[in-house]
């Protein structure tokens, strides 16, 4: 007789895997930052928790170039956020900070968590699967990596000679605080710009993406947590801005975020769309 015929790997289920890798590794790394800040070595648990964004960002674009997102993906990808940005971040800022604030003081921890759940909760229903130029409300990674940063940017000669003075204490409680409202807020945020040789706004999108990459590479410490706080605030200022010249029946997606009725599997259906092949809700921000 001869032996069964070994047959060759399913290619396509070989790589619809690797996503799903990306994004387990986040939750490894957001794991390990919470490890690492109960032991109090809090400057590699704050680069772990930006490792973990930098895998969250690859698992959508390795979903969208292969074409091999699903929706187990994509919820797999918003429970390990809640972890890697929700969790991981809050815990740090309680060891670092909270703790010793007062027997209460975990609360705002608590409410940071609870941001970051309704956000990629909020997510999953209403932008999913859809073609984004924006997203609604922070993103979760820009909202934990703004504060898993602060301290590398506490120990630069920058932050020892001319900012130690200020009151960072308060000031992070108020961070804290102003993250979680931005989380479940309608604010508008771009998303990554879109590299390009061929338009002008592709060759603006490169030219921003490489200044993030130069400085995050040159100087991680100094850049990073003024970055976010940057981003943080130009949603702010934008809908600021915009609120002056832009009436709400002007705005065509005011309502994207609006109330989620969760018995109305409609809605449901019509955020998602209908099932199909190939690039599905991913990537929960």
């Amino acid at each position: 007789m001869r032996p069964p015929a070994i047959r060759p790997p399913n290619m396509r289920r070989v790589v619809i895997v690797v996503p799903s890798l990306f994004t387990l590794f986040n939750l490894f790394f957001g794991i390990w930052a919470m490890v690492l800040a109960a032991r109090g070595e809090f400057y590699r648990a704050s680069w772990f928790i930006v490792f973990a964004g930098i895998l969250d960002t690859l698992d959508g674009r390795v979903a969208r170039l292969s074409n091999t997102g699903t929706r187990f993906g994509a919820e797999l990808d918003s429970l390990v956020d809640v972890v890697s940005f929700g969790v991981a971040p809050a815990f740090l800022m309680y060891q670092q900070h909270f703790a010793a604030a007062g027997a209460a003081a975990w609360i705002f921890c608590y409410f940071y968590v609870m941001g970051a759940a309704i956000r990629l909760a909020r997510f999953n229903i209403t932008q999913a699967g859809r073609a984004k130029t924006h997203f609604i409300g922070l993103p979760s990674p820009a909202a934990g990596m703004t504060l898993a940063t602060y301290y590398p940017f506490s120990q630069t000669a920058l932050y020892q000679e001319r900012l130690a003075h200020w009151p960072w204490p308060l000031l992070l409680t108020f961070l804290m605080i102003l993250l979680t409202i931005l989380m479940v807020s309608n604010v508008r945020y771009a998303t990554l710009p879109r590299a390009g040789l061929r338009t002008v706004r592709g060759l603006l999108g490169l030219a921003v993406i490489l200044c993030i990459l130069i400085f995050g590479i040159w100087r991680p410490d100094e850049f990073l947590f003024p970055l976010g706080i940057t981003f943080m605030a130009y949603g702010v200022l934008r809908a600021a801005v915009l609120g002056l010249f832009v009436g709400p029946e002007e705005d065509e997606e005011t309502e994207i975020a609006g109330p989620i009725v969760l018995g109305d599997t409609d809605r449901i259906g019509e955020a998602y769309g209908p099932p199909r092949r190939g690039i599905s809700p991913r990537g929960g921000i």
